[in-house]
């Protein structure tokens, strides 16, 4: 809080409550996007062999700790910055930082993959441009609605966000009534017990990938300086988000996994194939109009999933900005339109550069891809650690059931390593060079400190 009054005294502005609940729950859901298992279907199909709606179950009650760890610390220190906000709270300002810098590696790059997913799906359906161009183009525009004002840009997702429902509604209709009348191409429980013996090793391995598709939920916390209700309200956000996104996840992969017309056998024969298992199910059971539907909807979807992202991106660089721990001119709010427009700006940037390089390349998606989930992860077992550190270790005044606080953050972090350990080396190793920069920027920042007789006051909290 101290740090918080020396930055208003510097001249940056609070930020302005105006979110309600549903505009929270929009930028959730924006950011993992209703349909998001599309892309990863086929992925998950092969891996569980063919169990992919349990894999999401399974999915659904593993990050279901880390959801209500977020709850927990959301009313602890209700501010913007999320779990760099909750690691400096309950662990000290040096986990704060880490978390913090983590977490950015997470809000630069997923918006990019998600720009870049729209850039590919645009040119597939306008070839003659190529897709850096649409990439390129996504940026800008959500960049623009961004900057115009919070309330703007929830508007506007709030009808993206409407238009995937519709679309998610009319496959799961369509599919529907192609079962009714026709049966499905495997058993009614083929989805929960899988094509053939049920492999339990197979579905975690599963929920190790299928754990990527919720990335982004969390970002709802980082808008707990702008929401109209306070904490209680973001962290109800936070929980619903989660319950939703794994019905829909639950509802959509059971029903294309019991019309899907290839095996989960060849599928795992055929790994080229697996990108476009959801569009060929869509194809083949219903027609070429429903394939070219999702498409674009999927295309529509990952942009504004980009926008609710880098907003995120935005209040992260904001907060840290606004401790000193990044460059003061990030913590500066645009009167007009009550944003930190240059936290937002720099957070473009970044995006723009990766996804754009991204798109120029043919392996651009599988370098940004392998990356993204590696800085969340880390981010999400130091949020545990700041339950564990607040409601174990310095038990935070007056907080209700603090040992239930420990015990679920004690198994979400179990969970969390465990999807660590399962991610690709490649991930792992830019994780690492990603966490070692970050501890020599805290170490320069904390010898600047010393030098200048504020070590003991850095180094404290």
């Amino acid at each position: 809080m101290a740090s918080l009054r020396r930055t208003e005294e510097a001249g940056a502005g609070p930020l302005r409550r105006t979110l309600t609940f549903r505009d929270l729950l929009v930028y959730g859901l924006l950011f993992i996007a209703p349909m998001a298992p599309v892309g990863i279907f086929g992925t998950l199909q092969a891996k569980s062999h063919g169990a992919v709606a349990l894999v999401y179950v399974v999915a659904t009650v593993a990050m279901s700790f880390t959801a209500y760890a977020y709850a927990q610390m959301v009313r602890v220190a209700p501010q913007a910055g999320s779990v760099y906000t909750y690691a400096r709270v309950g662990l000290g300002r040096g986990a704060g930082f880490v978390a913090g810098w983590m977490a950015m590696l997470d809000y630069l790059l997923i918006p990019a993959v998600a720009y870049l997913f729209s850039g590919i799906a645009l040119h597939t359906l306008v070839p003659s441009v190529h897709q850096w161009v649409w990439t390129a183009l996504a940026v800008v525009v959500t960049t623009l609605l961004n900057l115009w004002g919070v309330r703007t840009a929830a508007r506007v997702g709030f009808a993206v966000l409407a238009m995937e429902l519709v679309v998610l509604a009319v496959f799961v209709v369509a599919a529907v009534c192609v079962l009714a009348a026709h049966g499905a191409q495997r058993g009614w429980s083929a989805p929960f017990t899988g094509e053939g013996a049920f492999s339990p090793g197979a579905v975690l391995s599963a929920v190790s990938v299928a754990v990527l598709s919720y990335l982004g939920f969390d970002a709802i916390a980082s808008f707990a300086e702008e929401s109209a209700g306070g904490a209680r309200r973001v962290a109800r956000a936070v929980l619903s988000c989660l319950v939703v996104a794994g019905v829909l996840f639950a509802v959509q992969t059971y029903l294309a996994a019991l019309l899907a017309p290839v095996p989960a056998a060849e599928l795992a024969a055929r790994p080229g194939e697996q990108g476009d298992a959801f569009y060929v199910t869509a194809g083949a059971a219903v027609g070429g109009w429903l394939q070219k539907l999702v498409a674009a909807s999927k295309a529509i979807g990952a942009a504004f999933a980009a926008l609710a992202g880098q907003a995120a991106a935005g209040r992260l660089l904001f907060a840290m900005a606004r401790d000193r721990r990044l460059p003061g001119a990030m913590s500066q709010v645009d009167e007009g339109s009550g944003v930190p427009r240059r936290a937002l700006l720099g957070a473009a940037v970044v995006t723009l550069v990766a996804a754009v390089w991204a798109a120029r390349r043919e392996d651009g998606l599988d370098q940004l891809s392998s990356v993204v989930n590696v800085g969340a992860l880390t981010a999400f077992a130091l949020l545990h650690a700041s339950v564990i550190g607040w409601f174990g270790i310095r038990k935070g005044a007056g907080a209700p059931g603090p040992l239930r606080h420990v015990v679920v953050s004690l198994l979400g972090l179990v969970v969390v390593g465990a999807v660590i350990v399962a991610a690709s080396p490649t991930a792992r190793v830019v994780g690492g060079v990603w966490l070692a920069v970050g501890l020599v920027v805290l170490a320069v920042q904390y010898l600047r400190r010393a030098r200048a007789g504020g070590g003991a006051a850095g180094a404290g909290d």
